[in-house]
């Protein structure tokens, strides 16, 4: 187990998290892209080194995401002011002081830093349980300061994953009351449970002058995307949105990392960050040469995107799936016009990302669906619920998972104003059905066995896809705990 000491080092290198070289930066804007700015930038390096994730690189062409996505935490959560109160986050503001953290010597300690961003999204939110009685509502990619390092809310489900994801028994790193600046950090308390609400709720995240706050006592990051605009001197807000970072030389600079003898073929993700194929890549056309050139240096690659853009590139990605292996992941909760809408208005049509999920595979390259939550009245009608089965299987989904919502003792009181304001006529259904943490067992078996059923039949129809690519295992291997953890994401940006 690590130690106090352990935990004073330097946190971890997340992707994108180095700062760009911006001499001859150029400004550009474009009536096709209305709102936004590009920023085009020489890069000095390409490829990201990433400790504690399923892969070791990844490579981030662009900073900044016109998807806009979050991770963020409960609108009640208390933070601590620089002067010593707490606020709730919904309550702070752009240029306010609250506690950060700081680097001093060995130790890391407490410094007053100011507010630089606020801002607020929906999100399904996770209740995280803690030993000395305190609760924390968060965002599956937020994170903590741990004994062992930052850790994410939720992460892959495998040996990997505990090095990425929140566990039980893991020590939060927080202040001894009351906080003074310069003091130095301590464990706080430990963590009892992490579990999934089931819901989308309204999420609070800012950003800060040292990129981390303290959150209900104790030490939360920013989000993991949004403080690279900070090194840029522009907004994590709407900068990060509106102002997109191009490196314009990636793909250069990208041949000539892989070039070097030192090189070894190490799986490479791509969207660990920001979105590969956000819309700016329509115009910049940066991914077919990342793809080809890793394809050319026998490594591995792997894809995590919200768009169909990627379809663009098919005959890139099967060219390159000849030589290595490649996947990607998408995620599909439902293929109903209005849940869609409500809770994801900025993203494709699910129609679309199926259409994308088909075309993946039929390139070689494993894509799976993930259907969650499944919840009762609202997206587990069986004539959808079999619809967006089948289409997922005819698609070629190498996997096709489900997750029902669960209401946990305490969870109730989140979820039943959310369902009031989303979907009244169903509150009393829900008070019929939810009398413990789960649905009624007769339902959830029913729904269950449902799926199942439906799963089986579809994968009978249309076939059950086998793996493709690469032969090498080592390399198979690889790629799948890549695609398992870029999973492990999507569903935490349902």
């Amino acid at each position: 187990m690590r130690t106090l000491a352990d935990l004073q080092r330097p946190a971890d290198d997340y992707a994108g998290q180095l700062p760009l070289a911006l001499r001859h930066a150029r400004t550009v804007t474009t009536p096709e892209f209305a709102g936004m700015t590009f920023l085009e930038v020489q890069a000095r390096s390409a490829l990201n080194a990433v400790r504690g994730m399923p892969f070791a690189w990844s490579i981030n062409p662009y900073r900044g995401c016109s998807h806009a996505c979050s991770y963020c935490l409960a609108g009640d959560t208390p933070i601590l002011m620089a002067d010593g109160r707490t606020t709730p986050l919904r309550a702070v503001r752009q240029g306010q002081q609250v506690f950060g953290t700081q680097r001093g010597g060995r130790l890391r300690r407490f410094v007053p830093t100011p507010v630089l961003d606020h801002w607020s999204v929906t999100r399904p939110a996770y209740r995280i349980r803690l030993e000395d009685g305190s609760t924390l509502v968060a965002g599956g990619e937020h994170r903590f300061l741990t004994h062992r390092g930052w850790r994410h809310v939720t992460g892959p489900d495998d040996d990997a994953g505990r090095w990425t994801r929140l566990l039980v028994s893991d020590w939060l790193a927080g202040p001894r009351l009351p906080v003074r600046a310069g003091g130095a950090l301590e464990l706080a308390t430990r963590v009892v449970s992490v579990e999934p609400l089931g819901v989308d709720l309204p999420l609070f995240d800012m950003t800060t002058g040292t990129g981390d706050f303290i959150s209900g006592g104790v030490v939360s990051h920013n989000c993991f995307a949004r403080p690279s605009h900070a090194w840029l001197n522009l907004s994590p807000g709407a900068d990060f949105e509106r102002t997109i970072v191009v490196k314009t030389n990636v793909v250069d600079v990208l041949r000539a990392e892989l070039a070097r003898p030192g090189w070894r073929g190490e799986p490479v993700a791509l969207g660990t960050n920001t979105d590969p194929y956000q819309r700016c890549e329509g115009r910049y056309r940066l991914m077919p040469g990342i793809i080809a050139a890793l394809s050319a240096a026998r490594t591995p690659v792997s894809i995590l995107t919200k768009g169909t853009l990627i379809t663009r590139d098919r005959d890139v990605l099967v060219a390159a799936a000849d030589r290595v292996d490649v996947t990607a992941a998408l995620t599909i909760g439902m293929l109903d016009e209005a849940c869609w809408r409500r809770s994801e208005p900025g993203t494709p049509h699910p129609r679309a990302r199926l259409d994308a999920v088909g075309t993946l595979n039929d390139a070689g390259v494993p894509t799976g669906v993930m259907v969650a939550p499944l919840m009762p009245g609202i997206n587990d009608d069986p004539e959808q619920l079999a619809d967006l089965i089948d289409a997922a299987a005819a698609a070629g989904a190498t996997h096709i998972t489900p997750i029902v919502l669960h209401l946990r003792p305490g969870v109730r009181d989140l979820f039943v104003p959310w369902l009031r304001e989303a979907y009244p006529t169903l509150v009393s259904r829900y008070a019929a059905l939810y009398r413990g943490s789960t649905v009624a067992q007769p339902y959830q078996d029913e729904l269950m066995r449902f799926f199942r059923r439906r799963r089986a039949e579809a994968w009978r129809r249309h076939g059950r896809p086998r793996p493709r690519g690469a032969r090498d295992a080592g390399a198979k291997d690889a790629a799948s705990r890549m695609a398992r953890g870029h999973a492990a994401q999507q569903l935490a940006l349902l």
